[in-house]
């Protein structure tokens, strides 16, 4: 899965990074209507490739790959960092809410296809969904189609929703994202705050 551009493209000239109403040039297809917009979940993201599970690892700016490691992407992006794959490892204790969702996977004997997907759970990003078990949710799964479009729109939305925010998916595979975080707004959502 390649980096996904913002929607709207952030200033950075400052200590702490504003979202400005521009229109990101790869994302004006968005505002043009095209594409779908579906639930960005607040996990970890993974693939799923021919039975095997592989986990996000980017290869930093400077950094040699790790063993293994798939890209993601065909170069780097403009700041040096090459999104990739590595293969999920039994023996590697960072590794174990993996194999916790694959578990719960196999004893439901659910099958899951190639694809990439989000490890949500008890043990991940403080447990946003209030979740007992770990789980890989399929990208692109849950469609909103109540979702605007317009900056102004999209800034109070996002701030009336409990949900990590938007990613639009286009039919020739482009994609575009939009984050609560982005408006400043918190992250998981906690009742009562913005």
């Amino acid at each position: 899965m390649r980096k996904i551009p913002t929607l709207f493209v952030r200033d950075f000239s400052g200590d702490i990074p504003v979202m400005t109403s521009k229109v990101h040039p790869d994302c004006q297809w968005v505002i043009d209507g095209e594409g779908v917009a579906t639930e960005k979940y607040g996990g970890y993201c993974c693939m799923l490739r021919g039975g095997f599970l592989y986990r996000r690892w980017s290869c930093k700016a400077g950094c040699i790959p790790a063993d293994g490691w798939v890209p993601a992407q065909p170069e780097p992006t403009e700041q040096g960092d090459w999104p990739g794959w590595v293969l999920v490892d039994f023996k590697n204790s960072s590794d174990k809410w993996h194999f916790d969702a694959l578990a719960t996977l196999v004893a439901n004997g659910i099958v899951l296809g190639d694809g990439t997907y989000e490890l949500v759970g008890p043990r991940i990003n403080g447990n946003p969904y209030g979740l007992t078990i770990h789980m890989l949710w399929r990208h692109g799964g849950d469609v909103l189609s109540s979702c605007p479009r317009s900056f102004t729109a999209l800034m109070g939305w996002l701030r009336e929703l409990p949900m990590e925010g938007v990613v639009w998916h286009h039919e020739d595979g482009r994609m575009a994202k939009l984050k609560r975080r982005d408006f400043g707004y918190e992250w998981p959502k906690i009742r009562g705050s913005q």
